[in-house]
């Protein structure tokens, strides 16, 4: 039992430090270091974020890296979505080798910025993946979709069933009334207003599923 515990925590642990590691994703292009991701954590739909770009070499002291300025010089980045692509706008941050594009992302899932060109005669061509963007119910507070679903879809639910019951009372009274002429008109008008409540009702579960 305890070993069960201790592998799940362990597992959990795991997770948390790889989504860590993948909200910004490093590649090594000797001799440079590029390092990308979203400058706003986690990207949400809808919502004005910018995509960061990092580029660095080794500096003259071990372990600290220096920033390459005008590396857009002959460098061009495009986020890339599917089959869709867009080139970005680089702007220029104070600190050297930082940039950034604005972006607002339209569409929760995966994006990759693919870098194509040369920085100082090194040539650069790489795709890279980037966080996911999220919905916006990762900010919503207070939860309120759960509920106002629940509460459409129980009268989604309860319409149906009203309509099973007319539909059902309906066949009834035409069985006994079917043999005279008034009674079979009355009868085809009935079904014909409770086709139109049902047509309301697909609607009505069409509108809330759109709306999602």
């Amino acid at each position: 039992m305890n070993y069960a515990l201790f592998v799940i925590v362990g597992l959990v642990v795991l997770g948390f430090g790889f989504s860590f590691a993948y909200a910004h994703t490093t590649i090594q292009v000797d001799p440079y270091e590029i390092e990308v991701g979203w400058q706003d954590e986690p990207p949400v739909v809808g919502i004005l974020n910018a995509i960061t770009i990092d580029i660095r070499e080794p500096g003259n002291v071990e372990g600290v890296s220096t920033g390459i300025t005008n590396g857009f010089k002959k460098l061009e980045a495009s986020v890339v979505s599917g089959g869709a692509s867009k080139v970005l706008d680089i702007n220029t941050d104070p600190r050297p080798g930082h940039y950034y594009a604005k972006i607002i992302p339209t569409k929760i899932g995966s994006l990759q910025v693919e870098l194509k060109g040369e920085i100082n005669g090194v040539e650069i061509d790489v795709v890279i993946p980037i966080e996911d963007v999220e919905s916006t119910s990762v900010l919503d507070f207070p939860p309120t979709s759960g509920s106002s679903s629940g509460q459409e879809v129980i009268a989604l639910k309860n319409a149906v069933t009203s309509l099973q019951k007319d539909i059902s009372s309906i066949k009834a009274q035409g069985s006994i009334t079917s043999t005279g002429s008034d009674g079979g008109a009355t009868y085809n008008f009935a079904v014909f207003g409770l086709s139109l409540g049902a047509a309301g009702v697909i609607l009505a579960i069409i509108a809330m599923v759109k709306r999602k």
